[in-house]
């Protein structure tokens, strides 16, 4: 068994790596659908996108984490944006390129990306249907 300060190096490096911060360090939470069916859409490559952008460009003040079904299977994979003081912002159907451009322009620049986001997809299927 590994010692409780070499289980926190590997913790820290992990969290390095992961482009991860200390929650109560972190302003803006990124959640990422993680269930069965998050992982099955193509979660995990959308996560370590997001992870790897936020840690490449500096951005401050975000954590990007996993999270567990979020209950909107069909919309998988499933990203959350929890910005303090501000709406939750629900990104559906992402994928890396999506993700790219919502660490660009959303945690970056501070734009939502409207088409990316559940109310607007779910109001093109109602005229579409």
């Amino acid at each position: 068994m590994k010692s409780l300060e070499e289980l926190k190096a590997i913790r820290a490096k992990m969290q390095t790596r992961m482009g991860l911060r200390e929650e109560e360090n972190a302003g803006t939470r990124v959640l990422v659908g993680m269930a069965t069916c998050g992982i099955a859409a193509g979660a995990r490559p959308v996560l370590q996108e997001l992870a790897n952008l936020v840690q490449e460009d500096g951005v401050k003040d975000v954590m990007v984490s996993q999270t567990g079904c979020i209950g909107l299977c069909m919309y998988e994979p499933i990203v959350e944006v929890l910005e303090p003081g501000k709406e939750k912002v629900t990104y559906v159907h992402m994928n890396r390129e999506k993700a790219r451009r919502v660490v660009k322009e959303h945690l970056e620049g501070g734009t939502p990306i409207t088409e990316f986001m559940l109310h607007t997809v779910q109001q093109n299927e109602k005229k579409e249907g």
